[in-house]
């Protein structure tokens, strides 16, 4: 079975107030284009299809438009869509009807009574599990293993097995994601793999936007990542996974499919913070004829000038580039071998971790019983 896994498109996502559609329909041609060379038996899309849960009517337009051209480029293709938690689970279920006339599954949420729902027979060639975002309060005890039973029933054949999931598995790789921690990824708190139970081959995984192998030690757990940048902070390449499996229980092979974005995300010094006056002089070398979005990284001593966005945005003004922003870094003062943290690397350390860069800049010795007693007044905080 060939598979094409996809996931994340985040459809509608507007980047500090521009509109994005010219890249996404960019990503679109070139999903359908890759399914047209390719002829995948299944098109896995793992959940985020939208960015909001309530899409405006082109942005949804722009998708059923992308999964008829792929149904007419590969009618033999099973489109398989699972819902995320950034999408609406009924706005899924309500089209799930016509969807079938072309060869197009959408899941929106768990069926408690139903699960052999989830398990879709991909034509001879194999079989998938369609599981979308869930609570983990909300799965019905033994889910999974009933959904194993199911397959393990009707895969006399001994085809292949695939599962998706869209959540966040503890020990991925969160780089590039806002606000995250090794537990909590845009809200979804991290599972253990033996909570998706067992008897897949290869399990598709969304919401985790960097593409990588969960390092499980079995070389079958994957995050496709999105084939589109949602921050600057994924500095990463951007693909779609292509999987091929002979037999069950044989290890998948995957290649990744490289994704083109016509405006990339570009941070202002490349590596590291500048001064003001550094990196407006970057802005001002940017080549005018490069469509790219900007952000600036700044370090100051107090504040940026109250100018600083403005100036900015006129240097911008007349490229065909956009600025977006300045992630301004206040320096250390006084002790040059300081470390200095962004907000967004200040809110994912742990508590303990700012005490003990407070107390090496002030010089205080953070010995074990200070550590302990930190640790006890954090717990009666959060008691």
């Amino acid at each position: 079975m060939k598979i094409l896994h996809t996931s994340d498109w985040h459809l509608g996502h507007t980047l500090y107030g521009y509109d994005r559609h010219e890249e996404q329909a960019a990503m679109l041609r070139q999903m359908v284009e890759i399914v047209t060379a390719e002829r995948p038996d299944l098109f896995l899309l793992c959940g985020d299809v939208y960015h909001t849960p309530q899409p405006s009517a082109a942005v949804q337009t722009m998708l059923s438009d992308t999964l008829l051209a792929i149904h007419r480029s590969s009618p033999q293709t099973v489109i398989v869509v699972t819902a995320g938690n950034h999408d609406s689970a009924s706005r899924h279920e309500v089209f799930r009807a016509p969807w079938r006339e072309l060869n197009v599954y959408a899941i929106g949420q768990i069926d408690r009574d139903r699960p052999e729902t989830h398990v879709i027979d991909v034509a001879g060639k194999g079989w998938c599990v369609a599981v979308p975002f869930f609570a983990e309060r909300n799965l019905p005890e033994g889910f999974f293993r009933r959904m194993a039973d199911i397959v393990a029933e009707r895969n006399s054949g001994g085809l292949p097995v695939v599962m998706s999931a869209h959540t966040t598995l503890r020990g991925s790789d969160i780089t590039g994601h806002d606000h995250a921690t090794d537990s909590v990824v845009g809200g979804i708190e991290a599972i253990g793999l033996e909570q998706l139970g067992d008897g897949y081959d290869y399990l598709a995984l969304g919401h985790i936007h960097r593409e990588q192998f969960v390092h499980t030690g079995r070389h079958k757990e994957r995050y496709s990542g999105t084939p589109l940048p949602v921050s600057f902070d994924e500095t990463f390449t951007h693909s779609v996974s292509l999987v091929e499996i002979d037999r069950h229980g044989d290890r998948p092979r995957v290649e990744r499919r490289p994704v083109d974005n016509p405006r990339p995300l570009v941070t202002l010094p490349t590596d590291g913070f500048a001064t003001w006056t550094e990196a407006r002089q970057l802005l001002e070398n940017f080549p005018g004829d490069i469509p790219a979005y900007i952000r600036l990284n700044v370090a100051v001593d107090d504040f940026l000038p109250l100018e600083a966005q403005a100036e900015a945005a006129r240097i911008a003004d007349g490229k065909q580039c956009r600025f977006c922003c300045i992630n301004a870094r206040r320096r250390a003062l006084d002790r040059a071998e300081a470390k200095t943290l962004s907000v967004e690397e200040f809110q994912t350390e742990e508590p303990i971790d700012i005490a003990r860069r407070y107390a090496q800049d002030m010089g205080i010795d953070f010995d074990e019983q200070m550590q302990e007693m930190f640790s006890t007044a954090e717990r009666s905080v959060k008691h």
